[in-house]
């Protein structure tokens, strides 16, 4: 008795006179990435505050954060479009004390730092995608 195929191979994949080969047949496979929300509340602000933001959360971890925190009043775009725009800045300011306090034990200052790059690479997508295309 042989084997079933698992989920996502094919029967012909198994077949001894392939050779084990990939079968041709398309495959698409999607991936999403799933951020919870103090991920999602990350704004998307323009490339030089975002990287002012990476700077200040090096040095000061949390201060970046909280920075990037009023952004959002003043009309950054997040990943959470449903929520208010108070909701998504005390979830900024929560981040940011999270950072701040757990910076004795060298946590909060990584996870400041890596907030920081987050910010650089989204808005480096965000200036991407805002720039017109020429004809």
């Amino acid at each position: 008795m042989e084997p079933s195929p698992k989920d996502g191979e094919s029967a012909a994949a198994t077949e001894p006179g392939r050779g084990g080969a990939a079968p041709s047949s398309g495959v698409v496979v999607q991936v999403r990435e799933k951020k919870g929300p103090l991920r999602a509340a990350i704004p998307y602000m323009p490339f030089p505050v975002a990287v002012i933001c990476l700077f200040l959360n090096t040095f000061v971890p949390g201060l970046g954060t909280l920075v990037s925190a009023f952004t959002v009043l003043c009309g950054a775009r997040t990943d959470l479009p449903e929520r208010h725009v108070c909701c998504v800045f005390w979830l900024n300011v929560a981040a940011a004390l999270i950072q701040i306090l757990t910076a004795i034990v060298m946590v909060g200052w990584i996870m400041s730092i890596f907030w920081g790059m987050d910010m650089v690479i989204l808005a480096s997508k965000y200036s991407e995608l805002a720039l017109p295309t020429s004809p």
